[in-house]
């Protein structure tokens, strides 16, 4: 057995594999940035606008929607979605609390109070058995998140949103092309917003964003928000008359002629995400003291994200989880392993929500509310469990690489653990904070 890298081996990685050249760039797509450029049209104001009309098209049928409407953000989708569905000021909305914090933000854009629930320490996604109890008079919809790309338990979300007459907004900005049930995301609730920029399955140049729906009326609505209130038309004329509330949130065609040219690739370089986390899957699960993503029978996911969670009771060792993930962290990373944190704290424990920042005198969180409204983050214990005890790979996941680098990461994993007394060791001897303790960032 060759010395740890922490301890001054060898790394298992060499450094040419550690390179992942992300997002993949063909020909294709510089021809379609080049085409609009010629055709002088940069900007989409009007519904017949070609290249943002035909993205829509093409990512609805891709979606297995009636409708799509490109936005210039993932974030800009899901405050349409919250705006489609009738979220009013002082209104809740239900979603999991782990995400991103657009996620949340989404819904304090169109002035409604997020409620967050504890997740499924299995699939990650929101627990569909603690939602009941969190619905209000005041709640408006549920906001499921397919995190790491991964669908979550529509069914039972869905039964739980229709008993009560609650909207179902999907965040489909990790789950581009997976599946649940034989349905892609997106196309699984009432309306979704999804993120399409170049650190997610499905890129584009810059920010961009989709909505989708089959509700005729929630993509008129959409519409109208999307510009400055204006009912759009194919007429080259615009009305310029502001019918209601609106954001200029417009994709522009240089987004929706790249995204266009990557779309017809997405499938294939899922298949090869789904691959390659196979082959880490199979070696690490040799490993007691790690277990792999469960993807259930039902569904299919796309790994935006890989996340795998340590256990050292499972091998018998006596060390606390937190810092013996952390040591673990520290030793894969010597190794040439980009094992990561990602979100180190659950979404209430976010400043702007622990100090209520908003738009001011506490809104929207005083906004007809009847009591006070409070977060804490021991309220979700497996998110902190999950937080505390798991890794990552993101963009190393992400980029279809070849199989050979995932061979040699089972490599660096079972060089470190072949040596575990050495890595007990050294968590031992860890200053250790639990990650929420510290400041608040992404790794």
């Amino acid at each position: 057995m060759s010395q740890l890298a922490l301890l001054g081996g060898d790394p298992a990685v060499p450094k040419e594999l550690r390179v992942f050249p992300y997002p993949m760039v063909e020909v294709d797509d510089v021809y379609a940035v080049l085409r609009v450029l010629k055709n002088s049209v940069l900007t989409g104001n009007k519904r017949k606008e070609r290249e943002i009309a035909q993205f829509e098209a093409d990512y609805a049928k891709f979606t297995g929607v009636r409708h799509c409407v490109a936005t210039q953000s993932g974030t800009s989708s899901l405050h349409l979605c919250m705006a489609a569905v009738g979220v009013e000021p002082g209104d809740e909305v239900i979603l999991p609390a782990l995400s991103f914090p657009a996620s949340a933000l989404s819904i304090v854009h169109q002035q409604g109070i997020p409620v967050f629930v504890d997740i499924d320490p299995v699939t990650f996604n929101i627990d569909p058995a603690l939602i009941e109890e969190k619905i209000t008079p005041r709640t408006r919809a549920i906001l499921v998140v397919h995190l790491h790309g991964l669908p979550a338990a529509m069914d039972e979300v869905l039964r739980v949103a229709r008993k009560h007459g609650l909207a179902v907004i999907e965040d489909s900005s990790h789950a581009h092309g997976s599946t649940y049930q034989g349905r892609r995301t997106g196309s699984l609730g009432d309306v979704a917003g999804a993120s399409i920029m170049a650190d997610k399955n499905f890129v584009t140049c810059g920010e961009g964003g989709a909505l989708t729906t089959d509700s005729d009326d929630y993509r008129r609505r959409s519409e109208r928000l999307r510009m400055f209130g204006e009912v759009l038309t194919d007429s080259d004329t615009r009305t310029y008359a502001a019918d209601t509330l609106g954001w200029n949130y417009r994709m522009n065609p240089l987004q929706a002629a790249f995204a266009r040219s990557q779309l017809p690739r997405l499938d294939a370089q899922n298949d090869l995400r789904r691959r390659n986390a196979a082959i880490l899957s199979e070696g690490l699960g040799q490993i007691p003291a790690l277990l792999p993503p469960v993807v259930p029978a039902d569904r299919t996911g796309n790994f935006h994200m890989y996340r795998f969670r340590v256990d050292p009771a499972r091998m018998g060792l006596d060390v606390p989880v937190g810092p013996f993930r952390l040591a673990l962290q520290q030793a894969l990373l010597a190794e040439g392993v980009a094992a990561r944190e990602w979100q180190n704290t659950p979404l209430p424990g976010q400043r702007v929500f622990q100090e209520r920042v908003g738009y001011g005198r506490g809104c929207p969180w005083t906004c007809k509310a009847s009591g006070e409204v409070s977060y804490r983050i021991e309220d979700y214990p497996q998110t902190l469990a999950t937080i505390e005890g798991s890794l990552v790979f993101a963009r190393e996941i992400r980029s279809p690489a070849d199989p050979q680098v995932y061979h040699a990461y089972v490599g660096a994993f079972q060089k470190v653990f072949d040596r575990v007394d050495e890595l007990v060791s050294h968590a031992r001897k860890l200053d250790y904070r639990p990650p929420w303790q510290h400041r608040i960032r992404l790794a």
